[in-house]
């Protein structure tokens, strides 16, 4: 891999692990389930009318989109507004990982190497230690719906593995057309009009335009660009040389959390971030080819 690629596979890193900094700024401002829908609905309208069809199955779209769109953002953005610390939520996603190895098991009869049993046995103690930990301070709840949307992502991810897309990156971006009116539904049924129109008409205050800030970000910064440069990165270069880099997103997340949020995690729980990552390291790494479902591991734009 080339020392530009590497320069390129590390800058996504930070863009991903600094997404979820927006997503917190965003939720400062707007209802989760509504920031959701319109953090979809700005990169579907565009999709709509410029990018191209991906010549897939409607199916596998829909269970895409649902699965890593709607499902996984719907919950992840109620679990950090409920209280899940920024970086505790960057590292907990990570689960999709083992989450996708396991299901590609049960589901579509994928083969579990030792290895890969033995990384996602390492992630879920460390993500059980996180709980525990969490459930101290009366915060398991968030960590469970965290969870809830590493799993969605998982399915997700198998939805975009039977898809098979001649260009991923035009199915990452049709996937964007499925959430909208999902989420919408649901934050009119959680949060009311009476919530998403004072968002909306009190984005002139320092809080909206930070809002607004975080927003653009997510799209443009944590999914346009991020997306598209690890796109070009998969197609260039192995699957198994770039994924370990995905595993600079909860390091950034953890890193930039502590800085400008001032989350301090506890020593037991750095110790089970680390295990967690080293799990999936493990997990993710294998010394014969990569396999079509492991290049699903890899985060698109959280």
């Amino acid at each position: 891999m080339p020392a530009r690629d590497r320069l390129l596979a590390v800058f996504v890193a930070v863009l991903w692990g600094c997404n979820f900094l927006a997503i917190h700024a965003t939720l400062g401002q707007f209802p989760p389930m509504f920031a959701g829908a319109l953090r979809f609905v700005v990169i579907a309208i565009p999709t709509l009318l410029f990018v191209p069809w991906p010549r897939v199955k409607l199916r596998y779209l829909l269970g895409y989109g649902l699965g890593f769109g709607t499902g996984q953002f719907a919950f992840l953005f109620v679990a950090m507004d409920t209280g899940m610390p920024t970086g505790l939520a960057s590292l907990v996603l990570q689960a999709s990982a083992p989450f996708t190895v396991l299901l590609g098991a049960v589901l579509l009869r994928e083969r579990v190497s030792a290895r890969q049993l033995i990384g996602i046995l390492l992630a879920v103690a460390g993500m059980t230690a996180i709980a525990w930990q969490q459930a101290g301070h009366a915060a398991l709840l968030p960590v469970i719906l965290t969870l809830l949307a590493a799993l969605s992502w998982a399915f997700g991810n198998l939805s975009m593995r039977r898809a098979e897309p001649d260009n991923p990156l035009h199915l990452t971006l049709w996937m964007s057309v499925v959430p909208p009116l999902p989420m919408f539904a649901l934050s009119l049924l959680r949060e009311g009009p009476a919530a998403q129109w004072h968002s909306l008409t009190t984005l002139g205050t320092p809080t909206g335009l930070l809002g607004l800030a975080g927003l653009a970000y997510v799209v443009l910064l944590g999914t346009v660009v991020g997306s598209g440069i690890w796109t070009t990165l998969m197609r260039r270069n192995p699957a198994g040389v770039v994924a370990p880099f995905s595993l600079l997103v909860p390091v950034v997340g953890l890193t930039a959390s502590y800085f400008l949020l001032n989350e301090r995690p506890s020593a037991l729980e750095i110790v089970a971030a680390a295990v967690v990552i080293g799990g999936v390291l493990v997990g993710s790494l294998r010394r014969k080819p990569v396999s079509r479902l492991e290049e699903d591991l890899l985060p698109a734009n959280a």
